[in-house]
């Protein structure tokens, strides 16, 4: 075990704290996937973000059809969706608040430390990440992902806290609801 590297390279001491190892994958084919991914997600931040404008504003097209079946009944398979889809994409952890507009759409939450408002002081000089050292810092990602953004202005803007309440929650939908608030908010306001 002399030989073994730290972060994800170490299996068999992931496999001996109880960590969730399956079968027939290794965790470092398995985090190497997920990484090449999450980085041409990143490269591509520009048609992700062009791309969930449009998706967004179809989504609140929908607000109707939400509204009557209910929001609490489409909770359960948006959220399966949108855990597929954005876990592939984003190697996304479905923390219910989403920034990855905000971030060049790198996931903030894949950071160990989960920080939410920009790197730690441990980056490494390489632009990996001091606790798992084969990761690219999410946070550098976030910065360069964000240059190709047209409002990647936005990654200045500083998060909330994480709200663990509204884990495994679908985001969209949230994002939907409280934009037809907003939405209905301001025509009662110029109807006044």
């Amino acid at each position: 075990m002399a030989d073994a590297k730290p972060g994800n390279a170490a299996p068999a001491k992931k496999a001996a704290t109880g960590a969730f190892t399956p079968a027939g994958v290794s965790p470092n084919r398995r985090a190497r996937r997920s990484y090449t991914i999450r980085l041409w997600a990143v490269r591509h931040s520009r048609f992700f973000e062009w791309f969930y404008h449009r998706f967004a504003n179809a989504f609140l097209m929908l607000h109707p059809l939400w509204n009557a079946i209910g929001y609490g009944r489409v909770e359960r398979p948006i959220t399966f969706i949108e855990r597929n889809v954005k876990g592939l994409l984003f190697d996304c952890r479905m923390c219910g608040q989403c920034a990855l507009s905000s971030t060049g759409m790198s996931c903030p939450m894949n950071c160990p430390k989960q920080l939410r408002n920009g790197p730690c002081g441990g980056v490494r000089a390489n632009g990996n990440c001091e606790v798992e050292p084969d990761m690219p810092c999410v946070w550098v990602q976030a910065w360069k992902g964000s240059q190709n953004m047209t409002g990647g202005q936005a990654i200045l803007n500083v998060q909330k806290p994480v709200n663990q309440s509204l884990r495994e929650t679908s985001s969209w939908l949230r994002v939907t609801a409280e934009a037809a608030a907003k939405r209905e908010a301001e025509k009662k306001e110029v109807q006044a």
